[in-house]
C-alpha cells in the first residue's frame, strides 16, 4: 500500500488539488459530455476551503486530497482524489475508512456526490453509503454514523495541525 498520511491542506495545495482534480476527473467528465479543460480546474479553486481540507502523502510526496467540509445536517466529502498510479491499492480504502471513523465517533452522517458511472461509487457503497437521489451527471449518496467498538489508531494517520 505504501506509506500514507494526510496534513492539512494550505492555500499552496490548491493548484496540485486542482491538477489532479482535471486528471482524475477526466474520463468520468469526458463520457459525460462534461469536459472543459479550465473549468475543471476552476470549480476546484473556488469551492478550496483548507480549513477543511487534507492532502494525501504517500511516502513523503502529493498523493491526492480529500474535504470534509461540516454542514447544517451532515459533512460533506468532497474533493477525494487520488493519483491514478496509486488508485487500486488500498490507499482510498484506508483514507475513507479513517475519515468515517472520525465521523462515527462524532456521530455525524456523511454526505457526497459521485459522477453517474463513476467506479468511485462502489467503494463508497462498500463503505455504507446509500443512494439519496439522482441527476443526469450526479449521484447524492449519505451514510449514517455506525454506533461500534472503532480502532483509536486510524486517528494516527493524520498529521497534527500547524501554523501555516
Amino acid at each position: 500500500m505504501g506509506d500514507w498520511m494526510m496534513r492539512l491542506a494550505s492555500m499552496a495545495d490548491v493548484e496540485p488539488v486542482a491538477e489532479l482534480r482535471a486528471v482524475v476527473l477526466r474520463t468520468d467528465l469526458e463520457r459525460l459530455g462534461r469536459y472543459d479543460e479550465q473549468r475543471v480546474r476552476q470549480r476546484l479553486r473556488e469551492g478550496f476551503t483548507p480549513a477543511h481540507t487534507w492532502v494525501i502523502e504517500v511516502d513523503g510526496l502529493f498523493a491526492g486530497s480529500v474535504s470534509l467540509r461540516p454542514a447544517e445536517d451532515a459533512h460533506w466529502l468532497e474533493h477525494f482524489y487520488l493519483a491514478p498510479h496509486l488508485q487500486g491499492r488500498g490507499i482510498g480504502t484506508a483514507v475513507l475508512r479513517t475519515l468515517l471513523e472520525r465521523s462515527d465517533r462524532d456521530g455525524t452522517r456523511v454526505r457526497l456526490n459521485v459522477l453517474q458511472g463513476s467506479p468511485a461509487q462502489r467503494l463508497y457503497e462498500r463503505h455504507g453509503f446509500k443512494l439519496e437521489t439522482e441527476e443526469p451527471v450526479d449521484v447524492f449518496m449519505v451514510r449514517e454514523p455506525v454506533l461500534a467498538l472503532r480502532d483509536k489508531g486510524s486517528a494516527s494517520r493524520f498529521a497534527e495541525p500547524h501554523d501555516q
